[in-house]
Parts: C-alpha cells; structure tokens; sequence
C-alpha cells in the first residue's frame, strides 16, 4: 500500500452552539486547525426537493492519524472546509495496519 498524497490543506471545523438571545440556540463553526489531506471523490447524485435539485457528492478524505481525544483527530459531525467548499464528515476509520492515517468519509451538498 503506498503512501496517501497529502497535498490539500483543510480547516477542520467542529459545530459550536451559540445562544441567539431569545432561548435557544444557533450552530456556528469553530475551527480547530489546519490539515494536510488527500481528497477524492466518489460517484456523485442528485436529489430533488422542495423546488431544489441538490447535488450530493461522497469523498474520502485521508489525513495523518492523530491520537482519541486530540483536536486533530476528526469525528463524525465536523466538517472540513476548503475555502467556500465544505465536507460534512459521517465516518472517521483508520487506514492500515500501523493506524497512521486516518480515511474521514465525508459529504458535500452543493445547491444550484
């Protein structure tokens, strides 16, 4: 198995909820650093909703392993961002025997 390609940087971004003043609550951004990724693209599909056709593309996004519980190591529910483009991550697996990286299997919706 060779090596992954890291050649993209992503800001990973975890959900923050912020009072709105009113009681409830808004989900912001937060980020939480910059990684080195290889990115590719799996076979995309369009669905159609209320008066909106969205397009929705699978990846697997592959980043250096870090340990449980530190800041770089995504979980499901964050997100990477690549300038106005983002990955929703759903799954997060480690990839090969000695664990040295990690495969995040994300999603990006795009809206015509």
């Amino acid at each position: 198995m060779s090596a992954p390609q890291l050649n993209r940087s992503l800001v990973l971004e975890a959900p923050l909820k912020v009072a709105d003043g009113a009681g409830g609550y808004t989900r912001d951004w937060e980020p939480l650093g910059v990684l080195w990724a290889e990115v590719k693209a799996g076979t995309g599909a369009e669905k159609a909703e209320t008066a909106m056709t969205f397009s929705r593309v699978p990846y697997r996004i592959t980043v250096r392993a870090a340990p449980y519980g530190a800041p770089s190591r995504p979980v499901a529910g964050q997100r990477f961002r690549d300038g106005a483009r983002v990955f929703e991550i759903y799954a997060v697996a480690e990839q090969g025997v000695r664990a040295a990286y990690l495969t995040c299997h994300a999603q990006e919706e795009v809206a015509p």
